[in-house]
């Protein structure tokens, strides 16, 4: 088993930007010689040292593996406990080392934002990491982690406050500053530049795609497309990008918790906007954006002149004045509400982000046992609930809280 593992936890991906703020946050809770055992890895050694030396963590043992490199990565996933990995996009990366995780029976953490990749992921290796042991997590971000457990939290005081989780949950984010990274947009490009395969447009079509089950109730979902009123959260409210992505892993989470929010649980993600021209504004700039992303040669102009690539990033000051805040609605049959709030203290796409999947990984290999959560292809809220919930108040900026 992975507990005479040499390491608890290693960052693969280290010299990219995300990878580097995980491994500098690692560094400053559990610097080198501590109890927490962990690694820097990526491809290049050379400059893994000089990323570790410039984030003060020369005394880090540094790991090499490629994602070209199958045995590479079996001898790294065989040498820990919890491999956090921020190489994408996964569609094109992450395989192998899920691969290589499932058949070493060692825990993975990712931030993927990539539908398609996900469901591949759970048909390709749900029946081998049960056999081994490894847990598969993904999206261990701002996708999907705070809506994740936000649903999670808010269903905990709905159950003490009618016995029975809520029908009906609403996430509205009602506050955000800070961008989409460079690999969160480089994720959604993958998806939309492979549209064209017809397993893309039916995992992207349909909203229970990431919790397959053919026995289960399937009822109709609320429009998220479109912009209204909303009477709970008190604003106008348009549709939020990453809706797509924490839709499904929420829907995931309920099958595989056996359904502890009801086989007719209904969910719904947007966020708030400041007027009603405003909500109509955002909602046609969404528009006009996927649809100039569909057109190859637009496609094509917007990734060289105007979106982030991988690797790019804020500044530290413009991380640390980020912040988010979501509001969650729990409705019972009566039209009563529970309400709950989850607030970030960094920026969403990269200092919040970062902390998150650090704390992730760490509540796998430290917190979690396998008798509580056996080996599989699980999400955040199913597979760590309110340990990780702990965690992220303890130590990554995170607040939980009744509204």
């Amino acid at each position: 088993m992975t507990n005479n593992r040499e390491f608890d936890v290693i960052v693969w991906g280290a010299t990219g930007f995300t990878g580097r703020l995980a491994a500098e946050y690692l560094n400053a809770r559990h610097p080198a010689g501590g109890n927490v055992r962990w690694a820097m890895a990526g491809r290049n050694a050379g400059k893994l040292g000089e990323v570790a030396e410039a984030i003060g963590a020369g005394a880090i043992p540094l790991v090499t593996a490629d994602a070209d490199d199958l045995k590479s990565l079996g001898e790294m996933a065989r040498r820990t406990k919890a491999i956090i990995t921020t190489v994408g996009p996964y569609q094109k990366y992450g395989a192998p080392l899920v691969e290589a995780c499932v058949a070493a029976g060692t825990d993975y953490v990712d931030l993927s934002g990539e539908p398609p990749f996900m469901r591949r992921m759970i048909d390709q290796y749900s029946e081998q990491a049960r056999e081994t042991g490894a847990r598969i997590v993904h999206s261990c971000g701002f996708d999907s982690i705070p809506f994740d457990l936000g649903v999670l939290y808010v269903q905990e005081l709905a159950k003490e406050q009618w016995g029975a989780p809520a029908r009906e949950v609403n996430g509205r984010v009602m506050a955000v500053k800070g961008g989409a990274s460079g690999g969160t947009i480089a994720s959604a490009l993958a998806t939309i530049e492979n549209i064209g395969d017809p397993f893309v447009r039916r995992t992207m079509r349909d909203i229970y795609s990431l919790a397959p089950d053919d026995d289960a109730k399937r009822p109709r979902q609320p429009d998220m497309n479109t912009p209204h009123y909303d009477r709970d959260a008190k604003k106008w409210v348009a549709p939020f990008v990453m809706a797509a992505i924490n839709a499904r892993n929420v829907h995931r989470s309920n099958m595989l918790m056996d359904y502890a929010y009801g086989e007719d649980f209904r969910y719904s993600e947007m966020m708030a906007a400041p007027n009603a021209p405003a909500a109509f504004a955002i909602t046609g700039g969404m528009g006009a954006g996927a649809g100039a992303l569909l057109f190859p040669p637009s496609r094509a102009l917007l990734k060289n002149t105007v979106l982030p690539k991988p690797g790019d990033g804020p500044s530290e000051r413009q991380r640390e004045t980020g912040f988010y805040k979501i509001l969650f609605v729990a409705k019972n049959d009566d039209g009563e509400t529970v309400n709950a709030i989850v607030k970030g203290d960094r920026d969403p796409g990269y200092g919040s982000t970062s902390k998150m999947i650090a704390e992730a990984a760490l509540c796998l290999a430290l917190d979690v046992s396998r008798e509580e959560t056996p080996g599989g292809v699980w999400t955040a809220a199913a597979a760590m609930g309110e340990k990780l919930i702990a965690r992220l108040e303890e130590h990554a900026g995170l607040t939980f809280e009744p509204a």
